[in-house]
This record gives C-alpha cells, sequence and structure tokens, in this order.
C-alpha cells in the first residue's frame, strides 16, 4: 500500500518535537516506505569514513542529515512564514492544490 504525505521535497518545514525543535530547513528526501524525511541542515550525525585511495576518498570526520520521522515536522507557509497544517483546495480550473491552514496561502506553483 502506498501511503501519501502532506510534505514534499522541497517544501520548508520547522521541526515541532525532537532535539532540533524550532530549527526550519527544506526538505532533500521522502521515504514513504519508513515514514521518514531528511531536512537541511537539521538531525546532523557525524561519520567517521576511512580514507580510501581507490576512490579518491579522503578520511576524517563527515557531517550530513538523518532520516526524521514525518510527524516531527510541519509544513511552513510561504505568507506568514508560520507553521500550519494542510488542506486541498480545487481552483476554478479544475486543478488540486495545497494550502495553508493557518492563513489559506497556496503551496503549490
Amino acid at each position: 500500500m502506498k501511503s501519501s504525505f502532506k510534505v514534499k521535497k522541497g517544501d520548508q518545514v520547522q521541526v515541532i518535537a525532537g532535539k532540533d525543535k524550532g530549527k526550519k530547513g527544506k526538505v532533500l528526501r521522502v521515504d514513504r516506505a519508513s515514514r521518514r524525511v531528511v531536512v537541511e541542515h537539521v538531525n546532523m550525525l557525524k561519520r567517521h569514513t576511512k580514507a580510501n585511495p581507490g576512490k579518491g576518498a579522503t578520511g576524517g570526520i563527515v557531517e550530513r542529515e538523518a532520516p526524521i520521522a514525518v510527524s516531527n515536522v510541519m509544513v511552513i507557509s510561504g505568507d506568514t512564514g508560520r507553521p500550519t497544517r494542510i488542506a486541498y483546495r480545487i481552483l476554478e480550473d479544475g486543478k488540486k492544490v495545497r494550502s495553508a491552514k493557518v492563513d489559506g496561502a497556496i503551496l503549490d506553483q
């Protein structure tokens, strides 16, 4: 069964729970199977990597984003910059778009 999310790749979101609560960032990746999202500069982890001369990789400590649960983020409305729930509306031309509940702003372009 394919699950549907109201959060999409490229959305600006705010973390509402966890150690990074209050941070904002752009959604880089959505994993529907595990119900997780990767947000830019949120839930950073350090990976100690070994040098690999064959692949040209240098060793050291690499920082990257780890996934967080989709329930811990809320989409930010474009007009007010506040976190909001998502509603769906059908425009006059019959197109279905996502809109912000807090101010009615249309999130899809």
